[in-house]
This record gives C-alpha cells, structure tokens and sequence, in this order.
C-alpha cells in the first residue's frame, strides 16, 4: 500500500538499508555523552547546512516531536507575548497552548484561501515574537516566503517563529526570515516519527539567554548548554538522528528537491482541475501549499474516490477536523517516488 497521507507518511524506501546500518555502526547504544554521538550531531548539523542551506551562526537542537517546541518557544523564548497569524487547526492549537502560558498572546486568523495582508497587519509593542504556521497541514494551506519577507522587513525588531512541519526538506526556505524554525521528520524527512528539530538564529539565542528561564525538563537554555558540546540534555532519539543523518547524506540539495515537488504539484493541481467531480480546497494559488494538496468534493464522491483507491494500492490521507467528509489530503513529500505520484495521476483523471 503507497499512503500519501499528509503524516505520518511515506518513508524513503532506503530506510530499511538505513536501519540495518544503524545496528552494525553500534549506534543504537551510543551513549548521548560520548564521542560517536556527538560526531553524529556535528555531522547532522553541518549536513543540515550544506543540504537546507541553514546558515552557519544557527544552532540545530534536537526535541521530540514539532508540538513539543511549541511550549519551549512560550516558556523559554518569549519575553512579553507572542502573535499568531494561522489559518487552520495546527495554527490554532500553537496559539491556544502558547495562551495557556502567556495569557497576553494573541493572534490573527485568515482564511485557507487568503494570503496575509501586510499593508493592514498591526502588531503592537506588547508582542515581541511573531508566530507563523508557514505550511498549515489541516487544510493545505501556505505562507509563501515573500511574505515572510515583507513581514521581516515591517517588523525587524520582533523574532519571528515558524512552523514548517510539513514543509522543511521539501521546499527551499530562507531561514534569514525567521529566528525560529521547526518541524518533525514524519512528513518530508520521510522517516518515522519520533523527533522534533529545532533551528535557532543568533537572536533567538542571545534573546533565551536574557530571558534566562531555567528548571523544566526542556529548558531551553539547558538544552542550548549541551548543544554547544554537541550533546543533549537527556537521552535522545539517537536512532531517529542516525537516520536523519543518512537522510540528509542521500539527499539532494534542497533546491533540487524544491524545483521536482513543484513539478510535481502543477501538474497534480491540472489533474484535480480537470476532473468533472473533485475541486482543488484552496482556489487561490498564492495561498496553496507545495507540499500537501487538499482536494474537496461531495460527501459520497470523497468517499468512492479513497475507497476505490485502497483497492488500486493507494492510501489517500483523510481530510482534518471539520473538512474531514468532503475532502481528501495529499502529500507531495519526497520520499514519494515520481512513478508513485504518476499512478496517483492516472487514478484521479478518471473522476
């Protein structure tokens, strides 16, 4: 069964290789302290760099799932409050836990079809961090990196954080836009879940230290601390950073990666266009995402067109929360082969 569920989804096909190098390196019981794990993480970081293009002053931590940063932002990074510009149910669930521990954040909320508007974007002194779900999985939604760009530039004093949980490995991003970046390695690390990456610039960095928040289990000043000697502050998920690393090894350049899912996603959007009886979910194309396409339709044809394609081999991913009976999810992520995303094509121009 090939699942194109928006994650967990697809792992690479080399990950059975992967593990089985895994066992033989000895890895598996490394300890976090030692001198192969910490060449593992120096390793991890730099391919991080050559193949995401993260720059050199940012600092890879590693944490256990994207959610997790979440709280780590709040409690360990944010001074006076954080505002949120989201679209969908993983936008809306950062912000509500981000208030349960600052009860001052705020936020605003567009619509899956629409891009932010800078030119009316208002965010007062009081917030100091502004929080962006740059890839929206619940409804396929984006934030290109243009508008991050204007959002930079009307707002260089605030750092600016930004989840791509469903994007980082898949499109090319600017990580001078953002101070914070995040994700989980389940969508287009193409791996199974079970670790969290977390990407901090020098601001980000100086501005946890000011901050000085210390006695949690994920303090990030402490894992900060033991991320200089490339350790961490707890025993790791070190088979799921062995894997990363072997990913980020076999990996194109991430603009290479960029360019073939764009691809990819034209013409899949040109299928769904010209079907009779499905439609794309987000019409405006400045706002769909590259990586996860949202495909809506009637209550009773949704559900013919993902039972008929259980049968053809394919799992087709669900859609969330409110949209989850007339739509369908997507993913475009790399570990997905061309071939597999061209029997998947094939299917939907029948409808």
């Amino acid at each position: 069964m090939i699942t194109f569920a928006a994650g967990p989804s697809k792992v690479y096909d080399s990950l059975p290789t992967y593990l089985q190098e895994a066992y033989q390196e000895g890895i598996l019981s490394a300890n976090h302290r030692s001198g192969a794990f910490m060449q593992l993480y120096q390793e991890t970081e730099s391919l991080m760099r050559q193949k995401l293009h993260m720059p050199e002053d940012y600092k890879l931590i590693f944490t256990s799932s994207a959610t997790e940063n979440w709280e780590i932002i709040s409690q360990s990074i944010v001074e006076r409050a954080s505002f949120h510009i989201y679209s969908g149910s993983f936008g809306k669930k950062w912000i509500e836990l981000a208030k349960h521990i600052i009860p001052a954040t705020d936020g605003q909320k567009i619509q899956a079809n629409e891009t932010v508007d800078i030119a009316s974007l208002t965010i007062s002194e009081e917030f100091d961090l502004i929080a962006i779900t740059q890839n929206e999985t619940s409804n396929a939604s984006q934030v290109r990196m243009e508008y991050l760009e204007d959002i930079r530039e009307k707002y260089p004093e605030k750092l600016i954080a930004v989840d791509t949980t469903s994007s980082m490995a898949g499109i090319e991003l600017d990580f001078s836009l953002g101070d914070i970046w995040y994700a989980s390695v389940q969508k287009c690390f193409g791996l199974p879940a079970g670790l969290g990456v977390l990407i901090l610039s020098p601001r980000a960095i100086a501005q946890t230290e000011r901050k000085g928040e210390k006695g949690r289990y994920n303090s990030l000043s402490f894992m900060l601390e033991n991320a200089r000697s490339y350790q961490t502050h707890y025993t790791p998920n070190v088979l799921g950073i062995y894997l990363l690393n072997r990913v980020l090894q076999d990996m194109q350049e991430i603009q290479h990666i960029d360019q073939n899912l764009r691809r990819r996603m034209s013409q899949l959007e040109d299928c769904v266009a010209k079907t009779k009886t499905l439609r794309l979910l987000v019409d405006n194309q400045q706002a769909r995402s590259t990586t996860v396409l949202g495909v809506t339709g009637l209550e009773d044809t949704i559900s013919q067109v993902k039972k008929a394609a259980e049968k053809e081999g394919m799992q087709l991913g669900s859609g969330y929360g409110p949209l989850k009976p007339i739509s369908f999810r997507i993913a475009n992520f790399p570990a997905i082969t061309d071939a597999e995303m061209e029997k998947l094509i094939a299917f939907l121009s029948q409808y």
